[in-house]
């Protein structure tokens, strides 16, 4: 299974085909917008999510309820772009520099000054249009077929805040994924702890007015999967390598760690490995989680745990110094419309991240041309690890 995407930020609309879903894959529109909409909320966001309203249009691949097993189109269609026909159009125009808007100073951070080095765009516009964040909300339209494929598995995943600013959010071990679910949908911030999603609405209302921006520490939790889910046997089939490339592919994101992560490199070995037991209703079960369910490149049937690190959006409304590439002068970096945090809102774009590496490794080592028949290998193979 994989997915491309294709649009720009201001641009017609955002597309991402998504191919190699099994046939019979019960999918409807419902199950994609569900997941944009929670994309665009979060304390923090910018005006643009008050512009937008991110829906989902199936084009291809789906037909009365279900996958054929073709490629899935689908489109989301950006309703600013009526205010920047002129500027991102795709026909020619007479006066270019009339109506292009052009980018000329680089904003430090963005793909802006690298990209254009790279394509030899003169107007950076270019450049950041289609490294926008924006581009996550088609990324988010695969995952949420990934999510359903994987909740008809029995298997859950949820995303939440766990760090914004310095802030940190206390630590629940113990809860279940219907608890985390809950717990981050309630939230503006979708943080666990309420005490500590308090004082992070106070740091992003406290940066929006210094005009600054801060980032954070989002988690993803994994219920459900069995042990065994990726391979030890080569580097580029490992699970935890596929899915920290995945989320260090995130824009912004800096950093992963899979359950206790860097803290292990401060402990002795016997405070880091989970140690293994055995009963006969579950089989195979490790006493601890530290390793967030993964070991040699696969799942151990635990809950899978991964953070990723989110920096501070590097658009701001006092903005850093940069030099104009027509002038070679220093000026400060040209100022686009963005958030002040998205922390939650990458939480939830990371979800969707994860989800789509997990279903990817499922579909791969398991029947998968029909999804009835993927339902029935699964349920085997959980009973054949069970009693092994």
């Amino acid at each position: 299974m994989r997915y491309l995407t294709a649009g720009e930020s201001h641009g017609k609309q955002l597309t991402t085909i998504v191919e190699g879903v099994p046939s019979y894959l019960p999918l409807t529109t419902e199950d994609i917008n569900e997941s944009l909409l929670e994309r665009q909320k979060g304390h923090g966001r910018g005006k643009r999510m008050q512009i937008e309203k991110d829906l989902v249009d199936i084009v291809g691949g789906v037909r009365h309820g279900y996958t054929l097993g073709s490629p899935i189109a689908l489109v989301i269609h950006n309703d600013d772009f009526k205010h920047w026909i002129d500027v991102m159009g795709e026909d020619p125009v007479e006066d270019p520099q009339a109506v292009r808007r052009i980018v000329s100073r680089p904003r430090p951070g963005h793909a802006d000054l690298n990209g254009a080095l790279k394509y030899g765009h003169r107007d950076m516009r270019n450049v950041l249009e289609r490294s926008s964040a924006r581009e996550t909300a088609a990324r988010v339209a695969a995952g949420a077929v990934a999510k359903k494929l994987l909740a008809e598995l029995d298997i859950n995943i949820v995303g939440y805040t766990k760090e914004i600013a310095g802030i940190k959010a206390v630590e629940f071990p113990d809860y279940t994924y219907e608890e985390r679910d809950n717990k981050s949908k309630a939230s503006s911030v979708r943080c666990l702890d309420p005490q500590a999603a308090e004082q992070m609405v106070n740091a992003i209302d406290q940066a929006k007015k210094d005009g600054d921006s801060i980032g954070g520490v989002v988690e993803v939790f994994v219920e459900g999967l069995p042990a065994g889910i990726g391979s030890y046997v080569h580097y580029d089939r490992k699970l935890d390598g596929r899915i920290a490339g995945a989320v260090a592919s995130i824009n912004a994101f800096k950093g992963v760690e899979f359950g206790i992560g860097f803290e292990a490199a401060r402990l002795p070995g016997s405070q880091v490995h989970d140690e293994i037991a055995w009963d006969k209703e579950h089989g195979y079960y490790r006493k601890t989680n530290r390793l967030g369910g993964l070991e040699g490149g696969m799942t151990t049937g635990m809950p899978l745990v991964v953070k990723g690190v989110m920096k501070p959006i590097p658009t701001l409304y006092k903005p850093l110094q940069s030099v104009d590439i027509e002038t070679k002068e220093p000026f400060n970096a040209s100022i686009e419309r963005s958030d002040s945090c998205a922390v939650p809102a990458a939480a939830l774009v990371m979800e969707h991240v994860v989800a789509f590496e997990i279903a990817k490794a499922i579909l791969e080592q398991f029947p998968h041309d029909q999804f009835p028949k993927l339902q029935e290998a699964i349920k085997n193979y959980r009973e054949e690890i069970r009693v092994f």
